[in-house]
């Protein structure tokens, strides 16, 4: 018998995903925009971006902090969960069940105590951050307010172990997930990235230069306020520098360069997928789950 959950007025089924190696998906509203801390500490200042009509506010607690990008991590998987299920023809909800070893293995991390703790963690920030956004918004001034869970539980056996973990989606991220156009595949290497910058830059540049051959860039001016980050700019700069150095981006090469305007641009451009490279990730990650 299918299980229902009456929420704001609305009936939603349990979606259990059937789980197995498909491919990673990633919202490009996501990608495109600061949405999320990228800072290991605990981050409580706002968000507070606007760039044309564009305007977003990230609100967080104090109890909690702001949901991080590594946090972004169970979003990508409910992303791809949605989407496979979909392309498969099978229905699909914003209500969703799942074992934490399920989230923990597809995001790359190993299904022990700590990385459970860290995934309660990162769904208390889910749930306690609070977006609001004009961005697919039908009205110029309209505004929609959402936390990225709306609300989430863990079932429980009779010995206090953990069975699985329930959650309800924001509406707004589920609806841009089940519209084809507003979802990118990403490299499963993304979870290697270890750190928020060289993640961030990731999934913009995945957003923005796709498998163009001419890439694309941005100035770092534009960049920094993109990213949504507390660093200064001198700082970010140097950063940037820093993984330029190490060019740790799956798929994609860096550089800087300076334009007629005397402004440093980064530009990035997409390399050619090594196949044997890619196994060996792959098997490098199927090995730390055993």
């Amino acid at each position: 018998m299918s299980a229902h959950k009456i929420y704001q007025g609305q009936q939603l089924e349990l979606f259990r995903p059937t789980g197995g190696d498909i491919a990673a998906r990633d919202a490009q509203d996501l990608m495109s925009w600061p949405f999320f801390s990228l800072a290991k500490s605990r981050r409580v200042t706002p968000i507070d971006f606007r760039m044309g009509n564009v305007s977003i506010r990230v609100e967080a607690t104090v109890e909690h902090g702001m949901a991080t990008i590594w946090d972004a991590d169970v979003l990508i998987w409910a992303a791809s969960q949605i989407v496979e299920a979909r392309d498969r023809g099978l229905r699909t909800s914003r209500f969703m069940s799942a074992t934490p070893y399920e989230i923990l293995t597809f995001v790359g991390r190993t299904d022990s105590g700590l990385n459970y703790g860290r995934l309660k963690a990162a769904l208390d920030r889910l749930q306690s951050t609070t977006v609001v956004t004009s961005i697919r918004q039908p009205a110029e001034r309209r505004r929609h307010r959402f936390s990225w869970i709306a609300e989430w539980k863990e079932r429980l056996d009779a010995a206090g172990r953990p069975l699985g973990i329930e959650l309800i989606l924001a509406d707004w991220f589920y609806a841009g997930v089940i519209d084809d156009a507003l979802i990118l595949t990403i490299d499963r290497a993304y979870f290697e990235l270890t750190g928020g910058l060289e993640r961030w830059l990731y999934r913009l540049v995945r957003k923005h230069g796709g498998r163009q051959a001419w890439g694309w860039s941005f100035d770092l001016e534009h960049l920094h306020l993109k990213s949504g980050s507390l660093s200064p700019l001198k700082h970010f700069a140097y950063d940037l520098r820093a993984i330029v150095r190490r060019q740790p981006l799956p798929g994609y090469r860096l550089a800087l360069v300076t334009d007629p305007n005397s402004r440093i641009r980064l530009t990035f451009h997409p390399t050619p997928t090594d196949p044997l490279a890619a196994a060996l990730r792959l098997s490098r990650r199927r090995a730390t789950r055993l």
